[in-house]
């Protein structure tokens, strides 16, 4: 189950962080790193935190954007000390860790960090299933980014080891990638039909985004929803259109100086 889960490290500024991580995730069984667009790596203040663990920074992926990082994912879990407006599920670091191990025993599940300062920004929390913050001190809650990881793998490690719980079985559930490609198809078609105009679109994408990341259609869902955005294509007309500008780009008239 662990090796199904992948801690994901957004745009880190210090180094030495990236090292005490790698520990960090080594001591509670997790070896999946990833890193976004990392500042001063590889760095030797990075291995020298690492210390034992100088495997897992070896073998850390390293890719440049976010969406890299959860392509195959089915499942993502965002990192935050306050409450957004994306009204997310929210969880705990417990909560989180009971949850992803089910998840984890069929799916690839990513629980992401953002930068030292800042976090996570509000478009990286969008592309999130669900929210994980850490209980602490109201007066004090900020938390060094490898401290938090401790934290939360720590939950996990204790919700792996619990005797007494019984796999689920979890329904299968489409990658981030096909999601993206549903987005776009959902989009495409929205202004197809004039639903959105493209001068002024407004927050309705946002929203829709952000209706289907908290409800997570299984994978045999998602191919009904895409199933339906055709139908509403062809009836509307808009695949022929479609076609029809494919061939026209596609095929140039042939010129006097062809022949």
């Amino acid at each position: 189950m662990l090796s199904n889960i992948r801690i994901v490290l957004i745009n880190t500024f210090h180094p030495g962080n990236v090292g005490a991580i790698a520990r960090a995730m080594k001591n509670m069984g997790l070896t999946n790193l990833y890193l976004v667009d990392p500042n001063d790596y590889p760095s030797e203040e990075a291995t020298s935190r690492a210390a034992g663990a100088v495997d897992l920074l070896e073998n850390a992926t390293i890719v440049p954007t976010f969406e890299e990082a959860i392509a195959d994912c089915s499942l993502v879990i965002g990192t935050s000390a306050r409450h957004r407006t994306f009204q997310l599920p929210i969880m705990n670091a417990r909560e989180c860790a009971e949850s992803v191990i089910p998840e984890a025993t069929s799916h690839q599940v990513a629980i992401v960090f953002g930068r030292e300062t800042t976090g996570l920004l509000n478009e990286e929390i969008a592309q999130c299933h669900r929210q994980v913050y850490i209980d602490a001190n109201d007066e004090y809650p900020v938390l060094n980014i490898s401290q938090a990881v401790q934290i939360v793998a720590y939950e996990i490690w204790m919700a792996n080891q619990n005797k007494d719980f019984v796999a689920k079985e979890t329904p299968e559930y489409p990658h981030k990638k096909d999601m993206d490609l549903f987005y776009d198809h959902l989009e495409e078609t929205l202004y197809g039909i004039n639903f959105i105009i493209r001068n002024h679109p407004g927050k309705v994408l946002d929203k829709l985004h952000r209706f289907f990341n908290r409800s997570r259609p299984e994978k045999q869902e998602l191919g009904i929803l895409r199933g339906v955005l055709a139908a509403v294509q062809r009836e509307a007309g808009l695949v022929e259109a479609n076609n029809h500008q494919e061939k026209t780009t596609d095929k140039p008239a042939d010129s006097k100086s062809d022949k």
